[in-house]
């Protein structure tokens, strides 16, 4: 982990480096570092809104857990939330297990929340497209993982059946990873009813869109001239670049789409970059430093 992160911190330093060859970057940075409390701010609403959908979801699946303890188990996961896929928030298996929620329940909620946010963030994406390929590519993506969640909910024996052909070859943890896939898998099915689907959907657009009105609000004060409606999708769209990268975080493919669409929007090279940097810092990066604050209260406190 921590040679993932100082991989990643080489990649940033080297974008400010290049930054500094750039009029304008450090001439607006000051600026742009006073917007972080407002922006952090934002933030923490968003990571609370899509919290109470999960704590939400797991009282309708008949798991009930304490509110403000079960928002430190969920916060942990995002300590490893830069990771292909996000899947190393699956660590909110081991702090949600300390209040009896089962593993498979918490991959469903997992699986759940990750297929809708795909969703809504391919919705307001295409408020503005600026790169039909990344954004022709962003929808294929999503359009072939949530045609796999769903051929794997109407058939979950075929999982099931892999994961028993892995045992009988001694493949334990393969299999045991497959079976437990499938149980979770299984488990969305809880969800899959009109009243939990609209509720997630709205949550879901609420705490993104404020994500996005962020970023907005970003370029505002760095004076960066986008239109509205291309300033509000150009965060989600850089997301789902990311997201089809499967690199740890999507860090990289997410700046550059960042930079390329306010690039196509006339903005200087140097404001775009930076503009990437500080929202970039103030929602994954500030994410990673509150689930690694909550693990350590999780396991100072409830070890």
């Amino acid at each position: 982990m921590a040679i993932g992160y100082g991989f990643i911190v080489l990649i940033y330093l080297g974008l400010l480096v290049l930054g500094d060859t750039q009029n304008g970057f450090f001439e607006f940075f000051p600026i742009a570092l006073t917007q972080l409390p407002w922006l952090v701010a934002l933030a923490l609403i968003t990571f609370f809104l899509r919290y109470l959908r999960w704590f939400l979801l797991l009282r309708l699946a008949g798991n009930s857990v304490p509110l403000w303890r079960g928002w430190l188990s969920y916060l942990s996961g995002f300590a490893f939330t830069a990771t292909p896929g996000k899947v190393g928030e699956l660590v909110r298996i081991k702090y949600f297990g300390r209040l009896n929620v089962q593993a498979s329940r918490i991959i469903s909620a997992f699986i759940f929340e990750r297929s809708l946010d795909l969703v809504v963030v391919l919705c307001l994406a295409s408020v503005w497209v600026v790169d039909r390929k990344i954004f022709g590519l962003s929808v294929l993506m999503v359009s072939i993982i949530l045609l796999a969640i769903g051929v794997v909910l109407l058939r979950p024996g075929w999982l099931q059946a892999l994961g028993s052909f892995f045992f009988s070859k001694g493949f334990l943890r393969l299999a045991r990873l497959l079976l437990l896939l499938a149980d979770g898998l299984a488990g969305c099915s809880v969800w899959l009813k009109p009243w939990p689907l609209i509720l997630s959907l709205l949550i879901g657009v609420a705490s993104w869109s404020i994500t996005a009105f962020a970023f907005v609000h970003l370029l505002y004060t760095l004076n960066l001239e986008v239109p509205l409606l291309g300033a509000f999708s150009a965060y989600p769209l850089a997301m789902l670049a990311g997201a089809v990268s499967m690199l740890p975080g999507g860090v990289g493919p997410t700046e550059a789409a960042i930079i390329v669409q306010l690039q196509w929007h006339g903005v200087p090279y140097a404001g775009a970059l930076l503009a990437s940097v500080v929202v970039r810092l103030s929602t994954i990066w500030f994410s990673v430093a509150c689930g690694l604050v909550a693990i350590f209260f999780e396991e100072l406190l409830f070890e």
